[in-house]
C-alpha cells in the first residue's frame, strides 16, 4: 500500500533509538522527510549518517520550554513545511508510588506532559492543511503497570489531553491519536526487565501474559505509527491504539 507520504515532513522526538528511530526509518522509506530530535547528539549523528539528507537532526530536551519553537523553526527552515509529528516523551523513572520522590514527579511532568503538549501545540499551529499528530504513550493509559507509578499517573492525563486536542484541531483537518505500546523489545524494556533482579524470569512471565507469546519488534510499532501519521488513516482521530500483542485485557 502506498501510504501517500512522499514529500511530507514530520517531526519525530526521541528519534535516535528505539521506537522513535524505527519510525523515522520507516517514514523515510515511505518517502517522507523528518526532523529527528533527541537529547543525544551522538545518536542523532549516527541516525542522520545512516539516513542521509532526508533527515535533519536537532539536539533538544522536550522539557526545555524553548524546544517546541526550535523544532518547528528547524522543520520550516530545512524543508519548508510541516505535516505532523510523532511525539515520544520517553520513560520516567520507575518505582512504586509510595517511595517515588516529588522531584521525580516534577521533572517527569515537565518532560512527559508539558514538553509533549508544547510540541504538539506548536506543530498543530504550524500545519497548513490536513496533518497528523501521534503521541507515543503506554498501555499504562488503561492499565497500571507494576513499579511504574509515575508513568501510571502521567500518561492517562496526556492521553485525555490528546483526545481534547483532537476535538479542537479536527475542524482544521488535523488528526491527533495516541499509540499504546506494550512490551516492545527496546533498550528501555531491557532496563525494566533487569530492574526486577531476574531479567530472564521477567521476560518469561511477561511473554506468558501476551496472547501472541512474544515481545514486539520496534518495526512493528513503527508500522502502526507510520500508518496513523499517513493520509491513509484519514478518518481516525482521538483514538488510543494498542500495539501490545493483545496483552491488555480491556477494550
Amino acid at each position: 500500500m502506498d501510504l501517500g507520504l512522499a514529500g511530507r515532513v514530520f517531526v519525530v522526538t526521541g528519534a535516535s533509538k528505539g521506537l522513535g528511530r524505527a519510525t523515522t526509518e520507516l517514514l523515510v522509506a515511505e518517502g517522507a522527510r523528518v526532523v529527528a530530535t533527541s537529547r543525544s547528539t551522538e545518536n542523532l549523528a549516527d541516525l542522520t549518517h545512516a539516513l542521509g539528507a532526508t533527515v535533519v537532526g536537532l539536539g533538544v530536551d522536550n522539557a526545555d520550554p524553548t524546544a517546541a519553537d526550535r523544532i518547528v523553526e528547524c522543520a520550516q527552515a530545512s524543508f519548508g513545511r510541516l505535516d505532523g509529528a510523532l511525539i515520544s516523551v520517553g520513560g520516567p523513572p520507575s518505582g512504586p508510588l509510595m517511595s517515588t520522590q516529588e522531584d521525580d514527579w516534577r521533572q517527569a511532568f515537565e518532560s512527559v506532559f508539558l514538553g509533549g503538549m508544547r510540541i504538539a501545540r506548536a506543530v498543530a499551529e504550524a500545519i497548513d492543511g490536513p496533518g497528523s499528530i501521534a503521541f507515543v504513550l503506554s498501555s499504562s493509559v488503561k492499565v497500571p503497570l507494576g513499579h511504574l507509578a509515575i508513568s501510571n499517573g502521567l500518561r492517562p492525563g496526556l492521553a485525555m489531553a490528546a483526545k481534547t486536542m483532537a476535538n479542537e484541531v479536527g475542524p482544521r483537518g488535523i488528526r491527533v491519536n495516541g499509540l499504546l505500546p506494550g512490551r516492545i523489545a527496546t533498550g528501555r524494556l531491557v532496563e525494566l526487565d533487569e530492574a526486577t533482579g531476574d531479567a530472564a524470569q521477567a521476560r518469561r512471565n511477561a511473554k506468558a501474559a501476551i496472547p501472541l507469546g512474544r515481545y514486539g519488534d520496534p518495526a512493528e510499532f513503527a508500522a502502526a505509527a507510520t500508518f496513523l501519521l499517513s493520509p491513509r488513516s484519514s478518518y481516525i482521530t482521538g483514538a488510543m491504539v494498542p500495539v501490545d500483542g493483545g496483552a491488555m485485557q480491556s477494550l
